[in-house]
């Protein structure tokens, strides 16, 4: 008889609320709990998983230098024969980052699943064993295959290109926005309705990331914090503007003026739905800051649009043309 696809699951911990317990001296939350204990709290459910702690910190700590190490982890373990799927533990405050970031970087058609919680292992009704049994069924679902990184916390599914933490302390915290959950698990069921269309893949080319700043357009800028970014040494810089991409006049002259010195800027909103678009003709309107050389993030987040400039930075392509077809990947 042919043997059956693998069951065997990696784990990889990076810290965060799902590793946390209350410090009974400060009566604080720490991440402390390694990748063993979380399976402990787990059970028998959670099958044959091989646990690989890479670090053990709060998720606001996590950046580009740990992506760097942590996407050729995960990329080594999905190429193993022996392993079904990989899921990442990580705090929720920047999972949505390092999901995009992997999902940017790592290339497999096998689930790689990241997960977190969104109360700690003091808590009473502590969310992290049941995220973390959903994550691993995910992963051991053919139907996940294929999918690209995922984001699934309370029984959810979603794309790591659409998923976005919605509130600060709600388990039912990450959602796709308009477009909505790619799939659900119930009942031990996982179940796909959809599957991400828009695919984009951006090697990692060196451990090394470009630094790249984002920067918030409110009422009164004055488009110092703008030329502050390269002066500070950033090869990009991607503006949260407001509405469809707008800026005011100030933050506008400040724009231009670091794109002649050759630093890119790539334009994202602050509003969470409806994207950016060209379609007013004032100082600082998205229309006006394309015809200079900014380029567009359509209906990626600052953030995210922040991760696609980095690792285009380092594959060399950083011409508006070049980053608006990346953008409309």
């Amino acid at each position: 008889m042919a043997a059956g696809p693998p069951q065997r699951c990696a784990l990889i911990t990076t810290g965060g609320t799902i590793v946390s317990r209350i410090d009974p001296a400060s009566g604080l939350a720490m991440p402390v709990l390694s990748g063993q204990d979380l399976l402990q709290a787990v059970g028998e459910e959670a099958g044959e998983v091989e646990v690989h702690d890479f670090c053990r910190v709060p998720s606001p700590h996590l950046g580009p230098r740990q992506w760097a190490g942590l996407a050729p982890l995960a990329q080594s373990l999905l190429e193993r024969e022996d392993i079904a799927g990989v899921v990442v533990s990580h705090g929720t405050a920047t999972l949505e980052e390092t999901a995009w970031f992997l999902d940017l970087t790592v290339r497999s058609d096998k689930p790689l699943v990241v997960t977190g919680a969104q109360r700690n292992a003091s808590a009473r009704d502590f969310d992290g064993p049941r995220n973390l049994l959903t994550a691993l069924r995910i992963c051991r679902a053919p139907a996940a295959r294929g999918h690209g990184v995922l984001v699934a916390l309370n029984e959810h599914v979603n794309a790591a290109r659409e998923a976005t933490k919605s509130h600060t302390v709600d388990v039912e915290t990450f959602q796709s926005g308009e477009w909505g959950y790619l799939g659900s698990v119930v009942n031990e069921r996982v179940t796909f309705h959809r599957s991400p269309r828009r695919r984009l893949h951006l090697p990692l080319r060196s451990p090394e990331l470009p630094r790249v700043d984002i920067v918030p357009m409110y009422a009164g800028a004055d488009g110092a914090l703008v030329r502050a970014a390269q002066a500070a040494g950033a090869r990009g810089v991607v503006i949260e503007a407001v509405a469809s991409g707008h800026v005011n006049g100030a933050m506008h002259e400040a724009i231009v003026e670091v794109m002649r010195q050759g630093v890119p800027v790539v334009v994202s909103t602050r509003i969470p739905r409806g994207g950016t678009r060209e379609g007013y003709g004032f100082a600082g309107s998205s229309a006006l800051l394309v015809e200079a050389g900014a380029v567009l993030s359509g209906d990626l987040s600052p953030w995210k649009a922040r991760i696609v400039l980095m690792l285009a930075l380092q594959q060399g392509g950083v011409r508006p043309e070049t980053l608006a077809r990346l953008f409309e990947t």
